[in-house]
C-alpha cells in the first residue's frame, strides 16, 4: 500500500506557530471523521450524490467491455487520437505518461510491443492541432472523443474538425476511426453517435469529470495502448477498502484532508503544493489541481452562506522546481502545505561514473541518479522543516498500474473527506458554468441571445 508521513505538519517538528498537535486533533476530529466516511459510503449508490465514481472499481462489465474492444482493434491504428478538456483528458494523461516508456510517442512501433502512440488534445490552441494533424496519418488513427454532456465546446469543435477531415479520407468508413465516451442517454454526442453508428462507452451517471479516470474515460486508453487495468482495478480495490477504515489514525485519505483543513482554517495554509519527485509522475500534479480546485472552491457552504473557501492548489516538480519555487517556499509567505511524492524503486538504475576525483563533483562518482534524486527529496523535506515550513510526504514502493490506481483513488476520497470537512458541495462546480454561458453566448449558441447582448455591453466596458 502507499504511505503518508505527515510528521512534519507536526508541532513537534516545526513549532507551535506553524504547526499543529497531530494526536490531539486527531482525537478532537475522530468522530466526525468516523460519521464522514460512513455517510460517504452510504450514499455513495443513492442517485443525485455525485458519489458513484466510489463504485468504479467494481464495475467488471465495463473492464470486460473496454478489454473486448481493445482486443478487437489491436494491430489496427499507429495512433490513439484523445479529444477531451478537463477530466476527460487530465486522468488519461496522467497515467499514460507515468505508465508507459518516457518519450513513447518517439519509440519505434517495436519498441512500444506493437502498440499505437497516444495523443491528447486537451485545448483548443489552432496552431498546436494543426501542427499534429500535420504529423499523424489519420487513415491510421483512432479518434476517442470524451465528453459526458457531448456539448462542451472545445471537445465538440474539435471533433466536428477531425470528423470532416477523416470523412474526406476515408468515406462512410470514416466510422471505425471513431469511438465515444459519453453520457448512455443523453446530449448531443449520444444523438450523434447512435445516428453515425459509432462504438460508444458510457460515463455513469452521477460520475463527474474530474472523478472519471477510472470509468472507460480512462480505462479505454489505457486498455488501447497495453496498459493493465485489470491490476488498476486491484489497486482501486484495495485502496477502497482500506479507506473504508473510519479511524483515522488508520485510514491516510481522512489524515490527508484533515490536515489540509485544519493547515488552511487554523494556521493560514491556503496553498496546496504537490510536488512529485519523479517526473513520470509531473501529470499526477495537473490532474490534482483540477481535482482540488474545482471540488472545494465554492462560493457557498450547504447551508447557503457565502464561504468563499478552497486551498489553491499549485503544482511543482523535483527536482526541477528546487531551482525555482523552493526559495519562495522556504523564505517567502508561510502560507502553503506542501505534500511530496516519493517513489522507494525507479524502473531503472543509472549509475554515475567514477571519473574527475580530483574535482569539487569527484564525491558524485560511484552513486546513482537515483540515489541523488531521492536524496533532494528527503533534503527538501527537512529543509522546509528548518523553516518551520509544514510538508507530508505520499511514498510509492514503485510507479506501476496498482499502486498508480491507489495513489489516484486515495487523492479522490482525500478531496471528498475534505469537501465534508468544509460543509461545501465537493461535486458541483458552478463558478465555471457561467464562462460557459458567455461562450455559448458569444459563438452564437440558439438560447443565448439575451447572455450575448449583455456580454456584449461588458466587454466594450473593459
Amino acid at each position: 500500500m502507499i504511505r503518508l508521513n505527515c510528521k512534519n505538519v507536526s508541532s513537534l517538528v516545526i513549532g507551535n506557530e506553524h504547526g499543529i498537535e497531530l494526536e490531539s486533533m486527531f482525537l478532537e476530529y475522530r468522530e466526525q471523521i468516523k460519521n464522514i466516511i460512513t455517510e460517504l459510503n452510504q450514499k455513495k449508490d443513492k442517485p443525485g450524490q455525485w458519489l458513484r465514481w466510489m463504485n468504479l472499481g467494481y464495475s467488471e462489465e465495463t473492464v470486460w467491455y473496454v478489454k473486448e474492444f481493445a482486443s478487437m482493434v489491436e494491430g489496427r491504428f499507429d495512433n490513439i487520437l484523445v479529444l477531451g478538456i478537463g477530466g476527460s483528458a487530465l486522468g488519461g494523461l496522467a497515467v499514460t505518461e507515468a505508465l508507459l516508456k518516457p518519450y513513447w510517442n518517439l519509440l519505434t512501433k517495436e519498441q512500444r510491443n506493437g502498440y499505437p502512440r497516444i495523443f491528447f488534445l486537451d485545448n483548443i490552441d489552432p496552431d498546436v492541432m494543426d501542427g499534429l494533424l500535420q504529423v499523424i496519418d489519420l487513415k491510421k488513427t483512432l479518434v476517442n472523443v470524451i465528453t459526458k454532456s457531448g456539448s462542451t465546446a472545445e471537445t465538440m469543435s474539435q471533433y466536428m474538425i477531425i470528423k470532416d477531415l477523416l470523412e474526406k479520407e476515408l468515406g462512410d468508413d470514416y466510422r471505425k476511426n471513431v469511438v465515444v465516451t459519453t453520457d448512455q442517454r443523453v446530449g448531443v454526442l449520444r444523438q450523434l453517435a447512435d445516428q453515425e453508428g459509432y462504438k460508444t462507452f458510457v460515463i455513469p451517471d452521477d460520475v463527474g469529470g474530474r472523478y472519471s479516470v477510472f470509468s472507460a474515460v480512462g480505462l479505454l486508453p489505457f486498455a488501447l495502448v497495453g496498459l493493465d487495468i485489470s491490476m488498476i482495478i486491484n489497486g482501486i480495490k484495495d485502496m477502497d477498502l482500506a479507506l473504508k477504515n473510519t479511524d483515522i489514525f488508520e485510514n491516510i485519505a481522512a489524515q490527508g484532508a484533515l490536515i489540509h483543513y485544519l493547515m488552511d482554517t487554523k494556521k493560514g495554509k491556503n496553498i496546496a503544493v504537490m510536488m512529485p519527485y519523479s517526473s513520470k509522475l509531473k501529470y499526477v500534479s495537473d490532474w490534482f489541481a483540477q481535482l482540488w480546485a474545482e471540488s472545494l472552491g465554492k462560493e457557498f457552504n450547504r447551508n447557503g452562506e457565502k464561504v468563499n473557501v478552497g486551498p489553491t492548489p499549485v503544482k511543482a516538480l523535483g527536482a526541477t522546481d528546487q531551482h525555482s519555487q523552493i526559495q519562495l517556499y522556504n523564505e517567502g509567505p508561510n502560507n502553503k502545505l506542501i505534500t511530496f511524492i516519493r517513489v522507494n524503486e525507479f524502473e531503472k538504475t543509472l549509475e554515475i561514473p567514477k571519473i574527475f576525483e580530483y574535482t569539487g563533483i569527484g564525491y558524485l562518482g560511484g552513486k546513482t541518479i537515483n540515489d541523488l534524486l531521492n536524496a533532494e527529496a528527503d533534503s527538501t523535506r527537512v529543509a522546509l522543516a528548518d523553516y518551520s515550513r509544514p510538508t507530508m510526504t505520499i511514498t510509492l514502493d514503485k510507479i506501476d498500474e496498482y499502486n498508480i490506481a491507489q495513489l489516484l483513488y486515495m487523492l479522490e476520497i482525500q478531496t471528498a473527506i475534505a469537501g465534508e470537512l468544509y460543509n461545501i458541495n465537493a461535486f458541483d462546480q458552478p463558478g465555471v458554468e457561467q464562462a460557459k454561458n458567455y461562450t455559448y453566448a458569444l459563438m452564437g449558441r440558439a438560447g443565448y441571445e439575451d447572455s450575448a447582448e449583455n456580454l456584449k455591453s461588458k466587454l466594450s466596458a473593459v
